[in-house]
């Protein structure tokens, strides 16, 4: 059976609050072997490692602030995100980054907000998941001015274009590749059968950006593999191959056994 990983998924939000489990199944008949799980708050904590409590060997937790969630009590959201860190292992530091696609009012904290996780993701040793929106340069800065060698991670819902693309390869990181792909006038299709399939890794960003032919609905780990086929397709490939390097890709880069 082709197997396939989910770098990118909130299955322990409440769009999946009735049907978690049926949802968690057939993710597992579609080939998904390993679904990672990225944080978003203080908040969402208790529910995602509750999930991976449940589902121990298919799920596996981040833990990390999203930059929309960065306020004025950063400082003690990040507190917590600290003390876990102390309590347990995580397979990353995600979702964080910089949002600035509404505003630009938490910029200046959100940018030490991601400095500090940076440093996190380098003394603990883990990959991180990069969240850039309207602030893809202020990102690039960030972690060309932290990157010594041992950051390494995913530019999640990568969306951007190739000059952008080759910066985040410089780094050392891979693009996370979704649903956005199979949509027509997205571009992404394109632009990504021109990158090495070994700079690629697989997401949902469940229960957002469904693949067609669900796009509007509820996204789901079963639906990833239409990504997949969406990049065999613009690449001229099998979707075995696609499955194969990019489910090597997400081991490599999350330390997945």
């Amino acid at each position: 059976m082709i197997e396939f990983i989910d770098t990118h998924a909130h299955l322990y939000d409440e769009a999946y609050s009735e049907d978690q489990n049926q949802v968690i199944s057939q993710s597992i008949q579609a080939g998904i072997t390993k679904i990672l799980l990225p944080n978003i708050d203080t908040n969402s904590i208790e529910p995602m490692l509750a999930l991976e409590e449940h589902y121990p060997t298919l799920c596996s937790a981040m833990i990390g602030i999203h930059p929309c969630y960065i306020k004025e009590d950063f400082q003690q959201q990040l507190y917590q995100i600290e003390s876990w860190l102390n309590k347990r292992s995580f397979i990353a530091m995600g979702e964080v980054g910089l949002d600035l696609y509404r505003d630009t009012i938490y910029q200046v904290l959100q940018e030490e907000a991601l400095t500090i996780q940076l440093n996190w993701a380098k003394q603990y040793k883990l990959p991180i998941v990069i969240h850039t929106r309207q602030a893809f340069k202020e990102t690039i800065h960030l972690l060309e001015k932290y990157q010594d060698g041992t950051l390494r991670g995913v530019f999640h819902c990568f969306s951007g274009t190739l000059a952008e693309a080759e910066q985040i390869i410089a780094l050392g990181f891979h693009l996370g590749i979704g649903g956005i792909i199979t949509f027509k006038n997205a571009g992404l299709s394109e632009l990504i059968a021109k990158i090495d399939l070994q700079h690629l890794v697989l997401e949902t960003d469940s229960p957002y950006l469904a693949p067609v032919p669900y796009r509007g609905k509820r996204n789901e780990s079963s639906y990833l593999p239409y990504v997949a086929a969406a990049i065999a397709s613009t690449k001229q490939i099998d979707i075995t191959t696609v499955a194969s390097v990019t489910t090597a890709n997400a081991k490599k880069v999350f330390g997945i056994i």
